[in-house]
């Protein structure tokens, strides 16, 4: 019997408001990333065309590629951080994964672009003139400018908890490396070592890959369900096995989507407890893995009243009869006994495969104990096999 918890528009997923909030900061850093973009992408590649460094027009271009993925990355957050809805029950996280994805396919698609560019002038022989000072100090400016927004978003990022802005930030430092590629380019180029500067501009192209390769694989791996790292399913497994009446915990299963992440697991609970504090227990569980682990979106628990780890899926298995077909069977059994049709309540186990029976009595019937009737009962049933154990209670039982 699975649970999903808590109940629907209470922890599933963070209130509106807040979604609302996350999608402002991350709208308003990447303006500002763009805006920097901008400028630095404009004086860089007017500089280089002045100069005639490539590798400076190569940083430009990679400068310009950045505005693109910043407007991309406003799309995705503002519709990634939506609300679930009834065609979208978990939410859509995944719009930001695939957004990622798209901004690694661009990166991958400029540094082809800029290492074939540089290769080619390299081996045609083009002359590079010495750069001079104001090559120099754009250099620098657009230096300091992409390390400082990069700084800025990686740390609204991790305060949002957005995986796609994470990456758009790396995208910022990897224009940040790549100017100082060029920088040592320009030094060299200044002091007559021309092709340097052709060879900065293919190592910017193989930097700005390898930062596109590195968010097409992690995306990918989001796509397809990857499980969260060892460590932190230990975690939870450690924290979930520590709630008082937890026997055990197994199938532990995470994946992402987007920002959030999804648990199923199978808690053990003792076996005879009611079905309201089986489900407490897991909603315990619950709580205490949402506490240490803000991440978690949804939480689906299986409770368990022994442990089948590595077992056979139960619905795989022959069934064994529900309660109007153990009635039936019981009935045909005992219906010439007076005990049985004195019963006020009967509780069923299933417990290793057969099902244990709890009979609740008002009275015993005249001149019988407990014992007498149990003995009669068992003697009875004796042929059905899927009966466990039987038990007799005075009392009015639990219903």
């Amino acid at each position: 019997m699975s649970h999903p918890t808590p109940a629907p528009g209470t922890q599933h997923q963070p209130p509106a408001q807040e979604r609302n909030t996350q999608a402002r900061q991350a709208h308003q850093v990447t303006l500002i990333g763009a805006a920097i973009d901008l400028v630095v992408g404009v004086a860089k590649m007017i500089t280089g065309f002045i100069v005639g460094s490539a590798a400076l027009v190569a940083d430009g271009i990679h400068s310009f590629s950045d505005i693109l993925t910043d407007l991309f990355v406003i799309a995705a957050t503002h519709f990634g951080r939506q609300e679930p809805d009834k065609n979208h029950p978990y939410g859509h996280g995944r719009i930001e994964t695939l957004a990622t994805l798209w901004l690694g396919s661009v990166l991958i698609f400029v540094a082809g672009a800029i290492a074939w560019s540089s290769i080619t002038r390299l081996v045609a022989g083009a002359a590079v003139p010495a750069p001079g000072p104001w090559a120099f100090a754009i250099a620098v400016v657009a230096l300091l400018a992409k390390e400082w927004i990069f700084r800025y978003t990686l740390r609204v990022a991790r305060r949002i908890n957005s995986r796609l802005l994470e990456a758009n930030a790396w995208h910022s430092r990897s224009d940040a490396l790549s100017t100082v590629v060029v920088l040592v380019g320009l030094v060299a180029a200044q002091f007559g070592v021309g092709w340097m500067d052709g060879v900065a501009a293919v190592v910017v192209g193989l930097m700005v890959g390898q930062v596109g390769g590195r968010l097409l694989w992690e995306s990918s791996q989001e796509l397809i369900d990857t499980a969260l790292p060892l460590a932190q399913r230990e975690r939870m497994q450690e924290i979930a096995e520590r709630v008082p009446h937890v026997n055990g915990v197994h199938d532990l299963r995470t994946r992402k989507l987007g920002s959030d992440v999804i648990l199923d697991l199978h808690i053990v609970v003792p076996p005879r407890v009611t079905v309201s504090e089986a489900h407490e227990i897991g909603n315990e569980v619950s709580r205490q893995l949402r506490d240490t682990f803000t991440e978690l979106a949804d939480v689906t628990f299986h409770i368990d009243p022994e442990d089948d780890a590595g077992e056979l899926e139960h619905s795989l298995r022959p069934g064994l009869p529900l309660r109007s077909d153990v009635v039936k069977l019981l009935d045909d059994t005992w219906h010439g006994l007076p005990v049985w049709h004195a019963r006020v309540a009967m509780d069923l186990h299933y417990l290793d495969n057969q099902v244990d029976v709890s009979l609740y009595l008002d009275a015993l019937p005249d001149g019988q104990s407990l014992n007498d009737v149990a003995s009669e009962l068992r003697h009875a049933a004796r042929n059905l096999e899927w009966l466990g154990r039987l038990r007799v209670w005075l009392g009015p039982g639990k219903g």
